[in-house]
């Protein structure tokens, strides 16, 4: 049996007497004349088979059904709107700027970007790799609309926890036994301070009474993997993007997880800022690193 299908022009025209409280204000409104409108309101209660108006004195009320209907020809027109104005959103250009630390944008990037074209293919992406510090000033002067953050303490705003990883010591995988290293002071491979791990780090080392040295610092991750692999020294660092020719170090002192946060430069983004939004999340729990998602 073929079921019939509302014609959402009658419904809107409905919705829009009933909240006018006239259907000549509602022709005038949807620039229809008013035997236009009756005869769409008569179209309207053949098809369901029992009125929807009834006269009451001078006026017109809600028959019982009238009411029911009115509840889902609403929720039935805000769907479609939502969906055109989505289409329409998702065909604008526009420019979105987006800060990540290096570790994310290394091994999230690629796949987000691909997501979010699908939705919003006439919107530019300008993607920022930086250190938590620059991202967090560019966010707070409105110079990225989102920015992935470690989560130091610093909360901007309109900032959302959204989970934490596991830090571990990391070395080479032929590297020099422990208690070789106890020797001398232990060689540490880490950014420029101020940084969240570095602090973690000598932390859990000065607390051990493990005595520790800087042996060089970069401002990259990809040079520090670089110089735990020539066995300068050890690291401190999440699994995320953790080369197959390092490998974690045990028989160190424990180490607390690491949040990580998304920060906003608004209080309503613009959908497409949500649906990347979005998209940031569900990289993160999809992605195997030792993650704890926020709930």
């Amino acid at each position: 049996m073929r079921r019939p299908t509302f014609d959402l022009d009658v419904l809107r025209t409905f919705v829009t007497g009933v909240e006018f409280n006239s259907f000549a204000k509602a022709a005038d409104r949807l620039g229809r004349s008013t035997s236009a409108v009756s005869a769409q309101l008569k179209k309207l209660e053949e098809q369901i088979g029992t009125p929807v108006l009834a006269k009451s004195g001078r006026g017109l009320v809600l028959t019982p059904a009238g009411e029911s209907l009115l509840s889902h020809a609403r929720r039935l027109l805000e769907l479609n709107d939502g969906i055109f104005q989505t289409l329409h959103e998702s065909q604008t250009a526009g420019t979105i700027r987006l800060g990540l630390q290096e570790d994310f944008g290394e091994h999230l990037l690629s796949e987000i970007l691909r997501r979010f074209v699908q939705t919003y293919p006439m919107v530019i992406l300008e993607v920022r790799i930086a250190r938590n510090a620059e991202l967090l000033a560019l966010v707070e002067s409105a110079g990225l609309d989102l920015a992935l953050t470690w989560d130091t303490g610093h909360m901007s705003p309109y900032a959302t926890r959204l989970g934490e990883t596991q830090m571990h010591w990391i070395g080479a995988r032929d590297m020099p036994s422990l208690t070789r290293l106890a020797d001398s002071p232990l060689p540490l491979i880490m950014f420029d301070a101020p940084c969240v791990l570095r602090s973690a780090a000598t932390q859990a080392l000065d607390a051990a009474k493990i005595p520790w040295r800087i042996a060089l610092t970069s401002p990259s991750v990809a040079s520090i993997w670089a110089a735990v692999a020539a066995g300068l020294g050890l690291t401190l660092r999440t699994r995320i993007g953790l080369p197959s020719h390092l490998a974690v170090v045990s028989g160190l002192p424990a180490v607390p997880s690491l949040g990580y946060v998304l920060h906003s430069s608004g209080e309503d983004p613009t959908p497409a800022i949500r649906q990347l939004a979005a998209l940031i999340k569900t990289s993160l729990q999809e992605h195997t690193f030792g993650f704890a998602v926020a709930q």
